[in-house]
């Protein structure tokens, strides 16, 4: 990409910045540290390292909540620019 691109300075996704940045700010060694900070599942974090689960809005909020930075900070850091969010036909539908 052109370095005149207005894209070209914005960083792309990657959990992985995100995850190292939580890891900084919260003082953990390490991911399983920050799943029992977070207080989710061992798997969670591997799983979003390795890009097999997105970063989901459940995961910002309880980052959120763990950290005092908005959910626009950490989706600045994560590189995530989405304007809006669709959400699934399954979302939000009584039963």
């Amino acid at each position: 990409m052109d370095q005149n691109h207005p894209m070209a300075t914005q960083p792309e996704y990657d959990p992985d910045r995100l995850i190292d940045a939580m890891l900084e700010k919260l003082q953990l060694k390490n991911d399983a540290a920050l799943c029992r900070a977070l207080e989710v599942a061992p798997p969670v974090i591997s799983k979003v390292r390795h890009r097999r689960l997105p970063v989901g809005a459940s995961l910002l909020i309880r980052l959120h909540e763990v950290t005092d930075m908005s959910v626009a900070q950490l989706r600045e850091i994560l590189g995530d620019r989405r304007q809006k969010y669709r959400l699934s036909d399954v979302q939000g539908k009584p039963k």
